[in-house]
């Protein structure tokens, strides 16, 4: 195979995963700011493919016109362009994401699966877009918003699993002998205990946004008093999160030398959850800082990211090593 061609792949696939990422800290920043609304249309934006500048430009009942969101608002140019960047970006992915299916053709000789994941990815992704539509016609209802974050949370570990599938030789090199026999199944758990983490913050989100929406995006600091109960179970819940990963870190750290691809990503892992719970706890006790919410939803996608390409990492490992896993703890 040529390696040029697979390394063309490899770059474009990471480039998409690093813009995924990117869309859902822009839509972290949208839904955060209030802005979700700033284009009330779809595709375009009030009846524009490029949105207004200023009030002027609308129509004089464009308060009808767009009686949702805006019968009792007026326009607001920062929040009308927060969305339509959010949108761009968006639209930018479908380009990246096609040109990471056309580069993946090279694979339907030696391994179509990476191709097929490729595909699975393109076809996701679009209807990701459909998907943000219904957002919009929904007027930001909170399930299909949770939906549309979901969604993107799991074409990203479809992009991360086509990468690593496309290097499989060099992660079957990875030396995991000396890992606990038990690591996998800890590292299941972890993972299982990020979607669940992940489940109940989309859950705050959405009272968040209504608590939002009722003191008009102001009064943060009295924002706190009508916090529901899943929110305290929920940052309880993160003491749970950030030991087991601890435990998975120490692991590895005791366990392979310094140049492992694993104990970068462990030390990656541990600096995400730490940044998390910083977020959580600024959002908690600083009166919901708006930049803290987008990094918070954010650091929870790259945690889980993290997770699974570890997981990954090792599924291959284990399958060059010659002796099991050691059943020491």
């Amino acid at each position: 195979m040529n390696t040029e061609t697979t390394r063309r792949f490899r770059r474009l696939g990471t480039l998409t995963i690093f813009a995924v990422y990117f869309v859902i800290l822009v839509g972290g920043i949208v839904r955060a700011s209030g802005a979700g609304m700033g284009c009330p249309d779809w595709p375009t934006c009030f009846g524009q493919l490029i949105p207004p500048t200023n009030e002027a430009e609308l129509p004089e009942n464009y308060h009808e016109i767009y009686s949702v969101g805006y019968a009792n608002t007026d326009f607001n140019v920062i929040k009308t362009w927060t969305e339509y960047l959010n949108r761009l970006t968006g639209v930018t992915i479908g380009f990246l994401i096609f040109l990471t299916l056309w580069a993946s053709r090279v694979y339907l000789k030696t391994d179509k699966t990476v191709f097929y994941l490729a595909l699975s990815v393109f076809l996701l992704v679009g209807f990701q877009g459909w998907l943000g539509s219904v957002v919009v016609k929904t007027h930001l209802h909170p399930l299909m918003i949770t939906a549309h974050m979901l969604l993107a949370l799991f074409i990203v570990a479809l992009l991360i699993y086509a990468i690593a599938r496309s290097q499989n030789d060099s992660l079957r090199q990875i030396d995991i002998s000396q890992l606990p026999a038990r690591f996998k199944t800890i590292l299941t758990v972890a993972m299982s205990f990020t979607l669940i983490q992940v489940a109940m913050g989309t859950q705050v989100r959405e009272a968040v946004d209504l608590i939002a929406v009722h003191h008009n995006y102001i009064d943060r600091e009295f924002w706190r008093d009508s916090f529901p109960l899943i929110f305290y179970v929920h940052r309880s819940f993160s003491s749970i999160i950030l030991f087991t990963n601890l435990w998975l870190a120490w692991k590895i750290y005791q366990s392979v030398d310094k140049n492992n691809l694993l104990l970068r990503l462990a030390y990656t892992l541990v600096g995400l959850i730490i940044t998390a719970i910083l977020a959580g706890v600024s959002l908690d006790r600083l009166a919901m800082p708006p930049v803290a919410q987008p990094i918070h939803l954010l650091m929870a996608n790259l945690i889980f990211g993290v997770q699974f390409f570890i997981f990954i990492c090792i599924n291959y490992a284990a399958k060059k090593q010659s002796t099991p896993l050691i059943t020491e703890a």
